[in-house]
């Protein structure tokens, strides 16, 4: 099919997943079909694959994507040393992260139900990278005698559980800051883990 007069890929292909973005946010991946994101987008349905071959690798690339900013994102996070200021620096870093993406968070935890085994499977191994590295942090400061966490995986899950939490109420310009939430938020984790 050819493309519609006037698109163009470099500009066309980000509508689609912005537009992508913003409909699985809003209603589920399950309740958004091609032809609204392509209606969302100003294109018709046909166009829409001259970007994607389906939906499935749609949601898979979306929820890759952000993956692997968010690890390309720490990895380029200034790391102070030691494990206190190390799991504060994870702490700041990703509630600030994920508060400037709410939709992309969104659909990267409540949207892997969707995801077909082999795609889930990458998905997963992405995830896995972003908690080794607070596991990591939480084994350190273990071995160095300042934590004391009865198991590291579980604390590593309910330490990132909560900080995403963040997402699911904080709205901006409401009672705390920004940087408030983050300072409280650190202030518990720190004490959950100290020794």
């Amino acid at each position: 099919m050819a493309r519609k007069t006037g698109s163009h890929a470099n500009i066309t292909g980000p509508l689609v997943r912005q537009a992508a973005v913003r409909l699985f946010a809003r209603h589920g991946y399950a309740a958004v079909s091609m032809r609204r994101i392509a209606a969302e987008v100003g294109v018709q349905a046909g166009a829409l694959y001259l970007y994607t071959p389906d939906k499935q690798t749609l949601l898979f690339d979306l929820m890759r994507a952000h993956l692997e900013d968010l690890l390309a994102s720490w990895e380029a996070e200034p790391k102070p040393a030691g494990a206190f200021r190390r799991l504060e620096t994870f702490c700041r870093f990703h509630i600030r992260y994920h508060l400037e993406r709410p939709d992309h968070v969104f659909i990267a935890y409540m949207e892997l139900r969707n995801l077909e085994p082999e795609n889930f499977a990458a998905i997963e191994a992405l995830r896995r990278r972003y908690e080794r590295a607070l596991e990591e942090i939480l084994e350190e400061g273990q071995k160095a005698g300042l934590f004391r966490v009865p198991d590291l995986r579980l604390a590593t899950m309910a330490i990132i559980a909560m900080l995403t939490g963040v997402n699911t109420w904080y709205q901006e310009g409401g009672r705390l800051s920004r940087e408030a939430v983050t300072g409280i938020y650190w202030d518990m984790v720190r004490r959950a883990v100290a020794s």
